[in-house]
C-alpha cells in the first residue's frame, strides 16, 4: 500500500502489485476508473486469493480507511523476517531485499516531517512509481526465500497462527485508541509544577547554593566538592549522579532525598503529563498508540506515540498518570485482565519440577508456600521477610540473577544469598536442572526456543569475553520464559478479540501492557466481558499448572478495583 498520515486518519492513496509470470503494476487509486478500484477491493477481500505483503498492518489500516476488507494475507515478509532473525534492527523491504536477494532497491523514502520513518511502501503519490514496481517484484521473491527459512525452522505456524492473526487485533486497537481526560492531565501538570518548585527550593537550602539541577557537571561539583559526599562510580565526565548511584547516598546528607524526588517528579511531568496532551487526536479525544511486533527480540510487543508499556506503575506518584486514561463516551468503565505470575508458571511448566508444580496447583499463596517448603516450615510461620526473599529469588532465577545480584536485591550478603539459592535448588532440583540445561542447550544450538518455537539467537554464548558470555547466559535463562509468556498473551489477544466479535459485544480491547489487557466496557456488558476475559485468557494454552487471570474495573486505569 501507499499511504499518508497514520491512524485513525490514514489515507490509502496508491498501490503496487506483482504476480508470478506478469509485470508489476502500480498507480494512484484516485486515478483509477471506478470499476478498477472495485476490482482491487474485490481482490483484497477474496480469501481464496493469497496475498503476499510487507507490513500487513499498514495495508489493513489503509484498506479500512476506504471501507475495504483484506481477507487473504498469506504472509508478511516483515513479520517473517523478524521470526527468522529477531535481533535485527531493521526489517524494511530495501534492507531485506539486499540481505536475502542481494538486490539493491532505490533509496528509501525520507523521514516524515515529524521525524518518524514510513514503511518502504509509504511515499508521496506523485513520486517513484517505478521504484514501487521494483519493490513489489522484490516482495514476491523475498516471500519465497523467507517461507523456506520459516519451514526450515518449523516456524510457519508461529507466523500463520499467531503473528498474522495478531495484526488484525493491533489494527483494531490502534484505530480505537484510548480516551484521555485532558483536565486530569492539566491538574496534574499544575500540581507537579508546584511540587518541582518546592523541591528545587528545598534542594538549594540543603546545598547552600543555587545551581542547575539538570546539569550533571554542576551537580557533581555540589555533591562531591562543595558538600564532600562519598564519590560514586567513576565515569568519563567525573562521577555518576544517576538515580541508582544517588540512592546509595541516602542518609549521608539531607539533600539526597529531595533530589531523588525532584528527578522522579520532573521526569513524570516532562515524559507523560506534558507529552500526552499533544498526542490526543482532536477528532476522537483519544490517544492512538502504535504497537510494534518486530522490535522486542523476546517476542513482546512494544509501543510508541506514546510508549504505553512505560507508563509508570511502581510508584504511587507514577500510578497517578493512569488516572487520565478513562472509558470513552458511551462506555461505563475500563476493565483490566492480568495474568497472575505468568512467568513463574511458565518456569514451573518448562522445568517440570513436581514440587513447584504442586505448589502452584495447591492454589495457595505461591511465595509463602515455596518459602515454607524451602525452610521446612508451616505456611503460617512464613513472615513477610521470608516471603519477600523467596519471591525476589524466584523471579531472579527466571532472569539469571547471580548470588551477588540476589544479595544486592534483597540487601543480604552474597554468601547468605548463595545459601538461599542452594536451599531452593535442594527443594526444587527440577528447576536447577532446567536452568542449567537451557544454557547448555543454547550453547550447542546457538539459540533458545519458546514453547511455541520462537527463537532467540545468542552467539555471545561462545564469546571469549567473560562479561559478554555471562550476559548471554542470563539471556538464555530468561528468553524461553519471557518469550513463552509473550506468546501466551498474544494468543490471548487473538482469542479475546475473536470471542468478543463472535458474541457481538460492543466492548473493545484497547491496550496490551506486559501481562495485562485493558478493555473498554459497553453498558450492560461488564459481567459478560469479565467472564469472557477469564475464560479466553486462561484457556489459550494447556500448561502443567493453571493459568490464573485477575480482573479489575473502574472509572479510570488507576481507579480499577479488583473483583
Amino acid at each position: 500500500p501507499i499511504t499518508e498520515s497514520r491512524p485513525p486518519t490514514v489515507r490509502f492513496t496508491g498501490v503496487a502489485l506483482a504476480a508470478a509470470g506478469t509485470d508489476p503494476v502500480t498507480g494512484a487509486l484516485d486515478d483509477l476508473a471506478v470499476e478498477d478500484r472495485d476490482a482491487l477491493a474485490e481482490l483484497l477481500a477474496d480469501p481464496a486469493r493469497p496475498l503476499l505483503v510487507h507490513d500487513a498492518k499498514a495495508l489493513l489500516h489503509a484498506a479500512a480507511a476506504r471501507g475495504w476488507v483484506v481477507a487473504g494475507i498469506r504472509t508478511d515478509t516483515e513479520l517473517a523476517a523478524y521470526l527468522v532473525q529477531p535481533q535485527q534492527r531493521s526489517y524494511d523491504l530495501e534492507a531485506l531485499a539486499l540481505q536475502y536477494l542481494n538486490k539493491r532497491l532505490r533509496t528509501a523514502a525520507e523521514p516524515d516531517t515529524d521525524g518518524t520513518h514510513p514503511t518502504q511502501l509509504t511515499i508521496a503519490v506523485d513520486d517513484g512509481w517505478q521504484d514501487r514496481c521494483l519493490r513489489a517484484e522484490a516482495l514476491l521473491a523475498l516471500a519465497d526465500v523467507l517461507d523456506a527459512a520459516l519451514a526450515e525452522r518449523d516456524q510457519g505456524p508461529l507466523l500463520a497462527d499467531l503473528e498474522l492473526p495478531l495484526v488484525g487485533v493491533l489494527v483494531a486497537m490502534e484505530e480505537t485508541g484510548i480516551a484521555v481526560d485532558r483536565e486530569v492531565l492539566a491538574e496534574m501538570g499544575e500540581a507537579l509544577g508546584d511540587r518541582i518548585r518546592a523541591l528545587r527550593g528545598e534542594i538549594y537550602a540543603h546545598a547552600g547554593e543555587e545551581f542547575s539541577l539538570d546539569s550533571p557537571k554542576q551537580l557533581q561539583a555540589v555533591l562531591f566538592d562543595s558538600l564532600g559526599l562519598r564519590k560514586t562510580k567513576r565515569i568519563k565526565t567525573g562521577y555518576t549522579t544517576d538515580a541508582a548511584a544517588l540512592s546509595t547516598l541516602l542518609g549521608e546528607h539531607p539533600v539526597i532525598e529531595p533530589l531523588l524526588t525532584y528527578r522522579e517528579v520532573s521526569k513524570l511531568k516532562s515524559t507523560y503529563v506534558d507529552a500526552l496532551p499533544p498526542l490526543i487526536h482532536p477528532a476522537t479525544g483519544r490517544i492512538h498508540a502504535e504497537f510494534n511486533q518486530t522490535v522486542a527480540v523476546t517476542g513482546r510487543l512494544s509501543s510508541q506515540n506514546p510508549n504505553i508499556q512505560n507508563i509508570p506503575i511502581r510508584s504511587a506518584l507514577g500510578r497517578e498518570i493512569r488516572r487520565a486514561f478513562v472509558p470513552g463516551e458511551g462506555c461505563t468503565s475500563l476493565l483490566l485482565a492480568d495474568y497472575s505470575q505468568i512467568e513463574l508458571r511458565v518456569m514451573a511448566h518448562l522445568s517440570g519440577d513436581e514440587g513447584l508444580l504442586e505448589a502452584f496447583r495447591s492454589g495457595e499463596d505461591i511465595h509463602a508456600t515455596t518459602a515454607a517448603l524451602v525452610w521446612d516450615l508451616p505456611t503460617s510461620a512464613v513472615d513477610n521477610t521470608l516471603r519477600s526473599r523467596i519471591k525476589g529469588m524466584t523471579y531472579g532465577l527466571a532472569y539469571g540473577l547471580s548470588a551477588f545480584g540476589l544479595g544486592q536485591q534483597l540487601g543480604i550478603p552474597p554468601d547468605e544469598a548463595r545459601e538461599l539459592m542452594d536451599a531452593y535448588f535442594a527443594r526444587f532440583p527440577g528447576v536447577r536442572d532446567y536452568l542449567h540445561g537451557v544454557v547448555e542447550r543454547a550453547r550447542t544450538d546457538g539459540y533458545t526456543s519458546t514453547l511455541f518455537g520462537r527463537r532467540r539467537y545468542l552467539p555471545d554464548l561462545m564469546s571469549d569475553n567473560r562479561q559478554r558470555r555471562d550476559m548471554a547466559e542470563r539471556m538464555a535463562l530468561n528468553a524461553p520464559i519471557q518469550g513463552t509468556a509473550a506468546d501466551i498473551i498474544k494468543r490471548a489477544m487473538v482469542a479475546v478479540q475473536a470471542a468478543m466479535r463472535e458474541r457481538g459485544m460492543a466492548s473493545r480491547l484497547l491496550l496490551q501492557v506486559h501481562d495485562e489487557l485493558v478493555c473498554e466496557t459497553a453498558p450492560g456488558e461488564s459481567d459478560d466481558l469479565r467472564q469472557l476475559l477469564k475464560e479466553q485468557m486462561a484457556g489459550v494454552v494447556d500448561l502443567a499448572v493453571p493459568l490464573e487471570v485477575d480482573t479489575a474495573s473502574g472509572p479510570s486505569w488507576a481507579a480499577a478495583e479488583k473483583h
